[in-house]
């Protein structure tokens, strides 16, 4: 429903694929050129730099993923077990940012407690946990004895 408590029709295909796929907010296209894209990149940067400044969990991401990756790179694996190994770590730092965007705008939108925000910040940190669980799953998937890395690794210690 609307506003105004009328029921809304939904647009039809149509009508969505006529609206323009990037606008200024006006109804402009937005120019697409280097200045944007760069434009872009500081954006990036700045929010990741605000996520390392203002959010614990992010800090302690990053650290789990520097303190891994040396390992999957320099394990006895094939190049698509390690990049699944490097994958699965930075997955967890970009469900981190989005959880921690998503709890900003929450606290910045309803700063009272109230059951829904609650839940939308329950579901956010869920999120973060099935990451961690995957990340888990795709390590020891890689590292499972049966599959030689055991037997590599120690060939390539002895020598």
């Amino acid at each position: 429903m609307g506003q105004s408590g009328f029921i809304v029709p939904e647009p039809t295909l149509e009508q969505l694929a006529a609206l323009p796929k990037t606008t200024d907010g006006k109804g402009e296209m937005k120019a697409r050129n280097l200045r944007n894209f760069m434009a872009s990149i500081r954006y990036s940067i700045e929010g990741f730099c605000a996520a390392f400044k203002h959010e614990p969990s992010f800090r302690e991401d990053i650290l789990f993923v520097v303190l891994l990756t040396p390992f999957a790179i320099l394990l006895p694996l094939n190049a698509v077990s390690a990049a699944l190994m490097i994958a699965s770590l930075l997955l967890i730092m970009i469900v981190e940012l989005l959880n921690s965007a998503i709890e900003w705008t929450i606290d910045y939108l309803k700063p009272e407690v109230h059951p829904l925000a609650k839940r939308v910040k329950d579901m956010g940190s869920a999120a973060v946990f099935l990451s961690y669980i995957n990340c888990i799953i795709v390590w020891l998937i890689m590292l499972w004895p049966t599959r030689s890395v055991w037997r590599r690794l120690g060939d390539w210690l002895v020598t």
